[in-house]
């Protein structure tokens, strides 16, 4: 099932993001860990994200409403080692003010590309979404790319690492975009959610 996307628009700053009156999720990644083609697979619009060979092109806070009731959030993914230090400045400050700023923000998606073992930039952005206190989802992509056993060792290695800082794992989707897996897994996931954050917006205003 495809479901009624809309690109809103694309920010720097918080102020020029669409109202925070709709739950919403962001995705990031390292620069080429497969997001444009993730959030395309999950909405089942081929050309609502662009993909691109070339990493680091998202640069803005991409905004897309899904179902005229929730917002997938597409943010520039770090970790591309051309980007000079002057630009990583500038995105880390961007990307704390959005985390900061957005209230709706009900989880961040995590994209870690299950083909590598554990990689240091993903974990140094784990714990800083802990830091902030921001929740958030370990997504594994392109898991057609692999051996369902290196991918499931691949995996297994993230989860160690992860736990040297933490004592609890967040939840954990496995996907590939290429035959859709974990699709239904994760809209199921961010529908129980939308129906909780709406269940206590509707509380607090009868309160």
């Amino acid at each position: 099932m495809n479901l009624e996307s809309v690109f809103v628009k694309s920010s720097v700053l918080v102020s020029d993001m669409p109202k925070a009156t709709l739950p919403e999720y962001a995705f990031i990644g390292r620069s080429n860990v497969g997001k444009s083609s993730l959030i395309n697979m999950l909405t089942g619009q081929k050309k609502l994200a662009k993909t691109s060979g070339s990493p680091g092109k998202t640069q803005t806070v991409n905004h897309f409403l899904i179902q005229k009731n929730w917002y997938i959030v597409d943010l520039p993914g770090y970790g591309y080692a051309k980007v000079s230090k002057k630009e990583r400045e500038k995105w880390q400050l961007m990307i704390r003010k959005y985390f900061k700023g957005r209230p709706n923000l009900l989880y961040t998606f995590l994209l870690i590309d299950c083909r590598h073992e554990p990689q240091k930039a993903d974990i140094e952005f784990a714990n800083f979404l802990g830091e902030m206190e921001v929740p958030f989802v370990l997504v594994f992509t392109k898991a057609d790319k692999l051996g369902a056993s290196t991918v499931q060792s691949n995996i297994a290695a993230f989860k160690r690492e992860m736990l040297k800082w933490w004592t609890e794992l967040p939840p954990i989707f496995q996907t590939s975009s290429v035959n859709q897996q974990g699709r239904d897994e994760m809209l199921k996931f961010i529908k129980e959610n939308n129906e909780t954050y709406r269940a206590q917006i509707t509380a607090s205003q009868n309160e």
